[in-house]
């Protein structure tokens, strides 16, 4: 999304990818309104939505077999009232599709970053490993978007505040049939939690465990076991548990809460979970991520069309991107330790008093509505 904005404000543009394509199975699905919205004003929102996808105008959570509405997208200030639920790579494609359309975009696939160069105590350059060898690739200013193992925030020495997280999550596919109910927020009982993603003709499923309980707790459990927390969990699995034959169908994504204290120095700047990792609590992280995108290509389309960017514009971004960032780690963290007080408990369990009288509250569905879809102080499209 930078790289895209960038260059159609002019800016030559050097986008690395270090694969031969975007498929990653498991990544953030989630496209927010506030994502959504910023499509619209770049006028690619119903090329966007010609893409298959579902829509989601709520959400809820089930508790002990109750469901809660926790959030209702239809009347926020924006285009479009509902999240898309699209994978990612399609959504990728998409992007990068548009920006070849720029000349002055260039996108390298199998380009991997392995450190970076520095002239004089500034980042000055990258390099890559790339199937014709190794790569130098100099430009005036850096981004590191290279997800929360960064190769650039490690190599830029910028210092890290980690939050602990007292779980991980296993991602997995199960077949849905048709008119099955959906829970992008999940269900919660016996001590399991668990996150029904419709993707179509499948669930996108996620399954929260306790922090590295993976290879000492659920393994030697053996996966009969496992099958049947989820059938305990969600009966209406019972007729397709049967699929997951194999550990390997199982991917563990140890979840991090963390965020870089200085996104930047001389020559460098890092974005998203480069800069700030998140829990896939809310679904939060690829949109917060692309804030920063927009957010960093006001501020920096100016200078870069004028003279050498300095750490005040790289700081000035930070600034103005760090407050979201730490409000949307607060509220997910909170939420961390609500599922860890629930895991390991095998006792039916019922949703909390205060939670049952505030989600039958219009006002407080939407405000939260309002936080989950748009995020804090969210960005627009600079039309001049």
């Amino acid at each position: 999304m930078l790289g895209f904005l960038l260059a159609r404000a002019g800016i030559d543009v050097t986008v690395l990818e270090k694969h031969k394509d975007f498929f990653r199975d498991f990544r953030g699905d989630t496209i927010h309104p506030s994502t959504l919205q910023l499509l619209y004003e770049l006028g690619l929102l119903d090329e966007f939505l010609a893409l298959p996808h579902q829509q989601l105008t709520q959400l809820a959570i089930a508790i002990g077999g109750q469901t809660l509405p926790i959030s209702d997208f239809s009347r926020l200030p924006t285009h479009a009232k509902f999240i898309a639920l699209m994978p990612q790579w399609d959504f990728l494609n998409f992007l990068s599709a548009q920006a070849a359309k720029l000349p002055s975009f260039h996108l390298l696939m199998e380009h991997e970053a392995t450190g970076l160069i520095e002239t004089r105590n500034r980042v000055t350059g990258v390099r890559t490993n790339t199937p014709a060898g190794p790569v130098e690739i100099h430009a005036t200013l850096i981004v590191g978007c290279d997800g929360r193992h960064a190769i650039t925030r490690v190599s830029g020495h910028l210092p890290l505040h980690d939050t602990g997280v007292p779980i991980d999550i296993l991602w997995f596919r199960l077949s849905r049939h048709e008119g099955e109910p959906e829970n992008a927020l999940g269900n919660i009982n016996y001590g399991s939690f668990a996150i029904l993603i419709n993707r179509g003709d499948y669930y996108q499923c996620g399954y929260i465990i306790a922090k590295d309980t993976f290879v000492t707790r659920i393994q030697p459990a053996g996966l009969e076991a496992f099958r049947n927390s989820l059938v305990h969990l969600v009966p209406f699995l019972n007729d397709r548990v049967h699929e997951i034959t194999s550990w390997d169908q199982l991917k563990l994504l140890s979840i991090q809460v963390n965020r870089l204290t200085r996104w930047h120095s001389p020559g460098l700047l890092c974005i998203g979970d480069a800069a700030h990792a998140m829990s896939p609590v809310g679904g939060i992280g690829i949109n917060l991520a692309i804030q920063d995108a927009v957010a960093a290509a006001r501020i920096l389309a100016p200078t870069l069309k004028t003279s050498l960017v300095t750490e005040l514009t790289l700081a000035h971004i930070q600034g103005r991107r760090e407050l979201p960032t730490r409000i949307t780690q607060a509220f997910q963290v909170t939420v961390h330790h609500f599922l860890n007080r629930t895991l390991g408990n095998p006792a039916a369990v019922k949703p909390p008093l205060l939670l049952r009288l505030l989600s039958a509250r219009p006002f407080v569905r939407r405000t939260l509505a309002r936080f989950i879809g748009m995020g804090v102080r969210p960005e627009h499209i600079q039309t001049h």
